[in-house]
């Protein structure tokens, strides 16, 4: 099922499978990719909670193995509605037999959508309702239209950061793990990314120590999106690889996959966010659509 929020500037379309953004639209235009699966069936799925692939599609809590598919699985469950406003949705996901099997915590998610003018807000509040430790990635994986206006190419466009920075491109293998090996990547200015569909070859370019917020725009045309993320540590930029795909995910995410060939014991991931029993986590980020 989905519903829908709006306000006088934007109207938001929202899925209760996995809590997921289906339409952003400004002036009757649509911001959010379709969807199309000769490209890429999603178009803003939730990760949760892990962020990637695992080694062997498995991860190991206290010893014992449990298996995980890439992303995690909220995307692909259903999350009840707990709040429904004109301008507001809260969806909430609580564990399972089945999540269980596969992650050994008692857990609520809830992902709320609030709309403040021109800017979507996307919070995260997440409560560990077991004793233990509970050890979680969580992110965002939205797809953008581009071009976003139909008399512009996909390299009309660049990714402008807020401030000047020098990021960090973190190292992966041909398989999607992590190797190990990060390196600068150079910005021009510090700030500006000109976006090209060859640099996805290689599948996502993955940054951090970047600035906080950044900006998908063309000097040719006037609609832009702005994604603000910051308490979110990295950026995922991605299309389908060696295509010429008309979108752009834009992902800020907690923490990143697993080691190449390392079966990864969750508690000694120094990137996964660790939340004491009975405790509360707490992030937001923002789209701001013009």
């Amino acid at each position: 099922m989905e519903h829908q929020i709006s306000n006088e500037y934007i109207t938001l379309t929202v899925s209760a499978k996995g809590a997921e953004m289906r339409s952003i639209q400004r002036d009757s235009v649509e911001y959010l990719w379709n969807g199309d699966p000769a490209n890429w069936g999603d178009r803003a799925p939730l990760l949760f909670p892990f962020v990637g692939r695992f080694t062997k599609g498995k991860y190991t809590l206290n010893g014992k193995e449990y298996a995980m598919g890439i992303h995690g699985f909220a995307s692909g469950l259903p999350f009840q509605v707990k709040e429904l406003q004109e301008d507001r949705i809260v969806l909430e996901l609580r564990d399972t037999e089945e999540t269980f099997s596969s992650y050994p915590y008692h857990f609520s998610l809830q992902v709320s959508y609030a709309l403040f003018e021109n800017e979507i807000r996307i919070g995260y509040c997440v409560e560990n309702l077991s004793e233990d430790t509970m050890y979680f990635g969580i992110g965002g994986h939205p797809g953008f239209r581009v071009p976003l206006e139909d008399d512009l190419d996909f390299e009309d466009y660049i990714l402008e950061f807020k401030t000047a920075c020098r990021p960090d491109r973190v190292g992966h293998t041909d398989a999607c793990f992590l190797s190990g090996e990060n390196t600068e990547f150079p910005l021009q200015n510090g700030k500006i990314l000109p976006l090209y569909h060859g640099m996805f070859d290689d599948d996502a370019v993955v940054l951090q120590n970047m600035s906080d917020c950044v900006t998908l725009k063309s000097q040719k045309g006037s609609r832009q999106v702005t994604v603000s993320y910051p308490d979110l540590p990295y950026l995922g930029l991605w299309h389908a690889p060696k295509t010429e795909a008309p979108y752009l995910c834009i992902e800020p995410w907690t923490s990143l996959p697993s080691r190449q060939d390392i079966v990864e014991e969750f508690r000694c991931k120094s990137d996964l966010i660790r939340l004491k029993g009975g405790k509360v986590y707490e992030n937001c980020w923002s789209n701001f659509i013009s």
